[in-house]
């Protein structure tokens, strides 16, 4: 794997950090400034909405520019947004500035995901993008504990100062080991917003949406579910934070192995187990050892549709796949603010903290639907088209049989 994807996974690491970090810190951050748990879950809610109309609109913005020099932008618009959260005086300023954060993540992961796959044959594509996400998914054994460490130890502000300087870290290793890519000749904002016309992509989005929308459910309130209904301390969030963490981590591995082998069975796979597990959460979470095992699997599973859902809508969206990229990214995090929110509201409505865990099942369930309406739909333009695509094709990643011609069964 070329060099420039460390200098990428290290703007994922400080990213990963900031987004995930704040669900530790929760029961901290409402303490503070005076509001309850589900007001306070708004933090993740507004950054995920940040995300999601970010991602599209600094893409558009950064067309102009080369795809290193727009990075290495969106990391400066992360330092300017963690430095405001660290010092806000008020709960209205904090989530400004998780917003202003929120609106480099969409584009970094989008445009660095397209980076990351034209760096590599294309046999190699999802494995490249999985090691791009490996510093988001290592954010959460490594910098997210700390980060919740530290702002239980001395005070949430510290935690957003450091993640502030892990962006810096992040912006000098882009600048050092990105090259300069030259944008693809002849393609323009028309091109891509053509993507959009494709329904597989469609679909590609509306199952990151649901699939990693059930992760959210449960790991957005995770803090007071294993406080109050596991009997952890609060000291304990740290390493149920490390555990998963070690599932993303893992999962994001296998997710990226696969994807490239096997796309869509890949999909299937982890939506469904990802349903069932968040169903059985529910049960769980009254004991200390299963909890932290469901925990790991949680995200385990959750990360392991990421590199698949990110290459299908790049086979998809082929030719001109920035914007699509970049959307798709917001899509997951659309799916984290609609759990979030939905979250919320079944903690607000008396249905205890566990409840959260039922709105993920049904969210992944969902996804695994849409996942097998995909296939189908692909299926019968194969054989309409009369391209002789094997029924399995989408196990090639997704794409059209013309497309990889090398593709074997």
């Amino acid at each position: 794997m070329p060099l420039a994807l460390l200098a990428l996974a290290i703007g994922a690491f400080g990213i990963g950090t900031t987004e995930f970090v704040i669900m530790g810190l929760l029961p901290e951050v409402a303490g503070d400034f005076g509001v309850s748990i589900p007001t306070a879950g708004l933090l993740v809610t507004g950054y995920a909405l940040g995300v999601m109309f970010g991602a599209p609109l600094m893409t558009v913005l950064g067309t102009k520019i080369s795809r290193k020099r727009m990075l290495m932008l969106l990391m400066g618009l992360f330092i300017a947004g963690n430095l405001l959260s660290a010092v806000a005086p008020s709960f209205t300023v904090m989530l400004i500035g998780r917003v202003v954060a929120s609106l480099a993540h969409g584009a970094f992961f989008g445009i660095g995901s397209v980076v990351a796959a034209d760096l590599v044959a294309p046999d190699r594509k999802a494995g490249a993008i999985a090691m791009m996400f490996t510093g988001l998914t290592v954010a959460n054994v490594v910098g997210v504990p700390l980060g919740t460490l530290v702002g239980q130890t001395v005070g949430w502000r510290v935690t957003f100062a450091v993640v502030a300087a892990l962006g810096v870290v992040g912006l000098a290793g882009i600048a050092r080991l990105v090259p300069e890519m030259p944008r693809a000749e002849g393609v323009s904002l028309r091109h891509e917003l053509a993507a959009f016309k494709n329904a597989q992509v469609l679909l590609a989005m509306a199952m990151t949406v649901l699939g990693f929308g059930g992760v959210f459910a449960a790991i957005t309130y995770i803090a007071p579910m294993m406080t109050h209904v596991a009997g952890f301390a609060d000291g304990s969030v740290t390493w149920l934070l490390v555990l998963f963490g070690l599932g993303m981590v893992g999962g994001n591995l296998v997710g990226g192995r696969y994807a490239d082998r096997a796309l869509m069975p890949m999909l299937y796979v982890s939506l469904g187990a990802l349903a069932v597990v968040l169903a059985l959460f529910t049960l769980t979470a009254h004991n200390k050892i299963l909890a932290a095992v469901t925990i790991a699997l949680i995200g385990a599973l959750g990360f392991a549709t990421v590199p698949p859902l990110q290459k299908r809508v790049l086979d998809q969206a082929h030719g001109a796949p920035t914007l699509a990229s970049a959307v798709n990214i917001g899509a997951f995090n659309l799916g984290n603010a609609l759990s979030a929110w939905l979250g919320g509201l079944v903690i607000a409505a008396g249905l205890g903290y566990t409840a959260p865990n039922w709105v993920g099942a049904v969210l992944a369930a969902g996804a695994l639907l849409l996942a097998l309406v995909s296939a189908a739909l692909e299926r019968r333009d194969n054989a309409r088209d009369g391209t002789g695509a094997v029924p399995d094709a989408a196990v090639a990643g997704g794409a059209p049989a013309e497309r990889y011609p090398a593709v074997q069964r």
